[in-house]
């Protein structure tokens, strides 16, 4: 239960439904009583009048009893009713505080935690995880109360009646208790081979869809459909083995309780000749012991739920008690207008202890354009994430405006940047939404005036529905080109004072992409820009340009300087060009 008193404090804050639920749950069950004491008074009333020999108040009894044990079950039903609208719904506001929190967490983490973990399983934790623990939260809760106070009121009055026949009546009781639980296990254990292969078979179907192309040119429909075949056989068989286990839950119930009934008539008849007891009582103790066969039953559920439920809230807690690598305790929040050094920086990444850097510095001035320049790992992402703070430097500094970027508050310096990442991610939205991303008030002159900086008007107005055509998931509907100005544009409508270009031009063909580089080196004399490629054609217009090797500045200047100094930088130039002639 360790995991699970993590969730106290949601119980706090709804503490006042909580409370009335607990409430309710008495009443329902002070009201359940009742209905077995007029079973009782009927049937000891019939047999008193057949005795004197006055039937002719029978159908009085009948009708006045019938009357008060629907009344009774009518108000039973209704604190029932609001019981659920009290716990059921305190439950479900508590799932969804906790999926809000670990969304939140999972906003607040750093990259090394997305690296670490994969995608479906922090899903798993925000959808699957919560479900189970929402099971403690509610119908747990609510069953235990009411176990708790319908044993409390029911042994009282069945002890009060006949000792002997209470002891002998719940005999089978526990033993339905423990089979439960232990039938309950193997049906969760089953569940959990069930429910793990239903998610393979789901993974399987997202990577066929997601690759049809790929399968399709590679005539590999054949072997894939095997692969999916055989891991729904397998499912099936599983599913299979569930069932049995299921079939024979409930037999098993009725056979307990069955027994409890025929031990409450034959030793009630037994006491009832010695003259102990009534034939009413009889009656009467069988509606109890029916009263109880489900909550005694449930005890083996409700446990084995709060042991899914504990695993399940560890699971969460290993994700809520993690303390995110980039912290932003701080306040400060400058004007930030580009001016950017790097002090002696090195980056060394945990996950692979990869040295992305190693000891760089330079600057850059407001308004001005930096060309980073190097084959593929030479480090100039990584250059990208530091200065976005997406990873803290394992050595040096990095300043803003002469102010430390760890002394900058992160939301502060992440809106003053306009990041367009090397592997552009597109939301499954509409065009419009992509662009105005990182502010939804719209702007239809800047929109228009963003679409054209990127070369992207005359393709926009031939879609069908223009700017509101659905660009389908990651940008499935638009060419590679088309996707690259587009997350170029949503960087630019963002009006950033610094925009970072990491390698975002790669699949736009030459003549737009000079075109694009114009409209950038105009933006450079506004903003402080930063671009990022292996391609000299897209660097040679910046004021200045660093060239990376294995994560160090091998050569600074700018196009003309490095041309001129007949090194790495001139030796790929000439040989870009030569490929471009060819």
């Amino acid at each position: 239960m360790n995991d699970l008193f993590y969730l106290n404090k949601f119980f706090l804050k709804h503490k006042n439904l909580f409370i009335l639920g607990a409430i309710f749950i008495f009443i329902s069950n002070f009201f359940a009583l009742y209905p077995a004491e007029f079973v009782r008074k009927a049937f000891d009333s019939i047999s008193h009048n057949i005795q004197s020999g006055t039937n002719n108040k029978s159908i009085y009894i009948l009708t006045k009893y019938s009357f008060l044990i629907i009344l009774f079950a009518i108000i039973k039903g209704v604190f029932m009713y609001l019981m659920r609208q009290t716990i059921i719904v305190m439950s479900r506001k508590i799932e969804c505080d906790l999926k809000n929190e670990i969304y939140i967490q999972y906003q607040k983490l750093s990259l090394d935690f997305y690296k670490k973990n994969k995608i479906g399983d922090l899903m798993n934790r925000i959808s699957e995880d919560v479900s189970r623990v929402r099971m403690y939260l509610g119908p747990v809760i609510m069953y235990s109360i009411n176990i708790i106070f319908l044993f409390s009121l029911v042994l009282s009055k069945m002890f009060l009646i006949s000792k002997t026949l209470s002891l002998y009546v719940l005999i089978p009781l526990p033993l339905l208790a423990i089979t439960v639980y232990y039938v309950s296990n193997k049906i969760n254990s089953n569940s959990e081979l069930v429910q793990k292969q239903l998610s393979n078979i789901t993974t399987i179907s997202q990577e066929v869809f997601s690759g049809i192309k790929i399968i399709k040119s590679f005539t590999n429909e054949k072997s894939v459909f095997n692969n999916f075949l055989a891991n729904c056989k397998d499912y099936t068989k599983k599913q299979l083995s569930l069932i049995k286990i299921e079939a024979f839950f409930l037999p098993l119930i009725v056979t307990l309780i069955g027994t409890s009934t025929i031990l409450t008539i034959y030793i009630g008849g037994l006491e009832s000749f010695k003259g102990k007891i009534t034939t009413g009582n009889i009656a009467e103790f069988i509606i109890y012991v029916n009263m109880l066969a489900w909550p005694v039953a449930s005890v083996g559920w409700v446990t084995s739920i709060i042991q899914r439920a504990a695993a399940s809230q560890s699971r969460i807690n290993s994700f809520l008690l993690l303390k995110p690598k980039i912290t932003d305790n701080k306040k400060n929040k400058p004007f930030i207008n580009g001016d950017i050094v790097f002090d002696k920086v090195s980056l060394i990444y945990e996950n692979t202890n990869i040295k992305a850097i190693k000891n760089i510095s330079f600057s850059i001035k407001k308004r001005t354009s930096l060309g980073i320049f190097g084959k593929t790992g030479s480090g100039k992402s990584s250059v990208a994430n530091l200065i976005c703070r997406l990873y803290d430097s394992s050595n040096g500094d990095i300043f803003i405006n002469n102010i430390n970027i760890k002394n900058i508050k992160l939301s502060s310096l992440r809106q003053s940047i306009g990041y367009v990442p090397q592997d552009n991610y597109l939301f499954s939205t509409s065009i419009l939404n992509n662009i105005i991303f990182s502010n939804y008030k719209k702007n239809s002159q800047k929109i228009n005036k963003t679409i054209k900086q990127v070369e992207m008007m005359e393709e926009i107005n031939n879609f069908q529905k223009g700017l509101n055509t659905i660009i389908g998931e990651r940008g499935v509907q638009l060419s590679g080109g088309q996707r690259q100005r587009l997350g170029i544009a949503r960087s630019i409508y963002k009006d950033s004072e610094i925009l970072i270009f990491d390698d975002c031009l790669s699949a736009v063909d030459t003549n737009k992409e000079n075109k694009i580089i114009k409209n950038i080196k105009k933006l450079s004399q506004e903003k402080t820009s930063i671009i990022i490629s292996h391609r000299i054609s897209s660097l040679q217009h910046c004021d200045k340009i660093i060239v990376l090797d294995k994560g160090q500045i091998v050569e600074k200047g700018n196009h003309e300087q490095l041309i001129n100094k007949n090194g790495f930088y001139s030796e790929i130039y000439l040989s870009q060009m030569k490929k471009e002639i060819d």
